[in-house]
């Protein structure tokens, strides 16, 4: 207890540290045509994920040494061409190929290589950078990586101390403080820092990494649900944008909490909790559940995807007929 609380002092200091250099470099978020936000907000206070995992690291060296040094890099190397990325672009081909080398240190982090066909590690090469970029997609009101990555990391614990051990306990709690600290200064109405890509990309990594571990121990892949409510959002945005002939690469507003934000004026914070609650009611029946798993998959994407479906056309519609007043 007296490490956590340490731990929780350590990072609140350094992210106070970061401010101060982002506020003096100019690391800064502008608000642009997709955004959510109107104020010049600092940006990359996500850099406090791969800290805690550096502060682990000095813990819990020699567990690293045998166990983390594939995961650790990989999160590292993500983190690190993520931020990059926040103070200056980045071109395409730099990013997909660390996000390449990083997806495959976490597979071998994951004991994945050897424990699937050779043909089989596309598709899980395609799956893990499509949720990376996926939970990137989503983090773009204050409060929703933070509040989102908390439900989860929690379960996770539980889940690890009470169900099935899958790994170390700290692994999961080092994160969980640090998600903390951060929705400490970004669950605000006016958030003082946004996490950037090296906080959504960094966390997201963290978060395949204990999921993967999870489903690798119990050979249930059921445990993709706690990923679910992003996934659904992400998986119909983007066949909505294809439909539309969009390109799926390029920003946009199409996401259900953009049009809530932008459009309906809700309170981030709110939509935030929201989205937050509906992921643990599904992590709650997914613990719980006695049936399945095709079945339980097929009972949260149902009712969760035609709930999504419904919202959407509903709210937009309202758009539609309030701009033709």
């Amino acid at each position: 207890m007296i490490e956590y609380l340490l731990v929780f002092i350590t990072l609140f200091i350094l992210i106070q540290a970061y401010f101060a250099v982002a506020d003096k470099y100019n690391i800064i978020d502008k608000p642009n045509h997709r955004s959510a936000h109107s104020q010049i907000t600092l940006r990359g206070g996500g850099i406090i994920f791969p800290i805690a995992f550096i502060i682990f690291c000095i813990f819990n060296y020699k567990e690293v040494t045998e166990m983390y040094w594939s995961f650790g890099l990989g999160l590292l190397a993500i983190c690190l061409v993520s931020f990059i990325d926040d103070v200056k672009t980045l071109s395409g081909k730099i990013r997909i190929t660390v996000h390449f080398l990083s997806v495959a240190l976490l597979l071998n982090f994951a004991e994945m290589f050897s424990m699937m066909p050779v043909w089989a590690w596309p598709i899980f090469f395609i799956i893990v950078i499509g949720t990376l970029n996926a939970y990137n997609f989503m983090d773009g009101i204050n409060g929703m990586t933070g509040a989102y990555t908390l439900v989860t990391l929690l379960t996770l614990f539980y889940i690890n101390r009470d169900i099935i051990p899958f790994t170390q306990e700290n692994f999961i709690m080092y994160a969980i403080l640090a998600s903390l600290v951060f929705l400490f200064f970004n669950f605000r109405k006016k958030a003082r820092c946004f996490a950037g890509d090296v906080g959504s990309m960094g966390i997201g990594f963290w978060l395949i990494a204990l999921i993967t571990l999870l489903i690798m121990k119990t050979q249930d892949y059921k445990y993709i649900l706690l990923f679910s409510v992003y996934g659904i959002e992400v998986v119909l945005t983007i066949i909505e944008r294809l439909l539309l002939k969009e390109n799926i690469f390029e920003a946009h507003r199409r996401h259900l909490y953009q049009l809530l934000a932008n459009e309906k004026k809700m309170s981030h914070l709110v939509i935030s909790i929201i989205y937050a609650l509906a992921q643990l009611a599904v992590n709650i029946f997914l613990i719980y559940s006695k049936l399945p798993g095709y079945a339980v998959i097929l009972i949260i994407f149902v009712p969760f995807g035609s709930i999504y479906l419904f919202l959407k056309l509903k709210l937009k519609k309202k758009i539609q007929s309030t701009a033709i007043k």
